[in-house]
């Protein structure tokens, strides 16, 4: 018999999402979005919409995919062609992204996020995850841009504004790295192989989630060498601040998909709510 469910409003999810090729390889990354897209329906409601911030659409000042039937975006190389032949034929929401965008507004200047109506679509950070989590692709996405050279603490002011969407069916997914070196890579690791401060710098951000300390994630950078070999260059580690912004201090939170991936890429997820 199914729970019944009496609430609309949705978790935030941060998403681990490594290597392209967990969307196609059976693994235990992939069979975990599996598990956790069947719970909608069930855990909670199906959501109305995604909206997706990926660590692989990096942008001046912030925006919002517009278009009709976004395109799915290959942004890799050297990967076999099923990788490629992959589609996630999603439909856009162009009318709530028209309204979205006049209310969510950019922290650096107060001005509405930027409507896209041409150029991006979903990424693999996006759709790599989304596709093995809600295969019948029937239900809208919509794509939130990343301005990198922005300071951390508007990243996370933009997720607060974010929260609100929970109670109206708007499900939140980050995609990207608790910890991400990809000049690190050890390709003869075993997935529950890692480097020291790979799992030193893991486990400091699942100690300041798990204590609802999510302001703290803003201060990484204070973690000094650290921080610095975790995210050479920080864009897999933004898409978190978002989901901690969007997410209750003190709401439940549980962790999943905590291995690690080819020595130096920290694969911990999270749900909160």
């Amino acid at each position: 018999m199914r729970t019944s469910i009496h609430t609309t409003r949705m978790p935030v999810l941060f998403v681990g999402h490594g290597s392209p090729m967990n969307v196609i390889e059976e693994g235990p990354y992939r069979r975990a979005w599996q598990s956790l897209g069947a719970q909608f329906g069930v855990r909670w409601p199906k959501p109305k919409l995604i909206l997706c911030i990926s660590a692989h659409w990096i942008t001046q000042g912030w925006w919002l995919t517009g278009m009709d039937k976004p395109k799915t975006i290959h942004d890799f190389g050297g990967f076999p062609q099923e990788l490629f032949d992959q589609q996630y034929p999603v439909m856009g929401a162009p009318e709530w992204v028209a309204q979205a965008a006049q209310q969510l507004r950019q922290p650096n200047t107060g001005l509405p996020v930027g409507v896209d109506l041409t150029e991006w679509g979903l990424d693999h950070g996006a759709w790599g995850v989304l596709k093995p989590m809600f295969p019948a692709a029937d239900i809208p996405v919509v794509q939130l841009s990343i301005d990198y050279h922005r300071p951390p603490s508007e990243h996370f002011a933009l997720g607060q504004q974010l929260r609100a969407w929970r109670e109206q069916g708007v499900l939140i997914v980050a995609s990207g790295n608790t910890v991400h070196n990809l000049r690190a890579i050890n390709r003869a690791a075993a997935d529950e192989q890692a480097y020291e401060w790979v799992v030193a710098f893991d486990q400091w951000v699942g100690a300041q989630i798990s204590a609802g300390r999510l302001d703290a994630l803003v201060d990484f950078q204070s973690q000094g060498q650290l921080a610095q070999l975790a995210h050479p260059s920080y864009d897999h580690f933004l898409p978190l601040l978002y989901a901690a912004g969007a997410a209750e201090a003190d709401e439940p939170v549980e962790f999943f998909n905590d291995g690690y991936q080819l020595a130096s890429i920290a694969m911990r997820s999270v749900i909160w709510g």
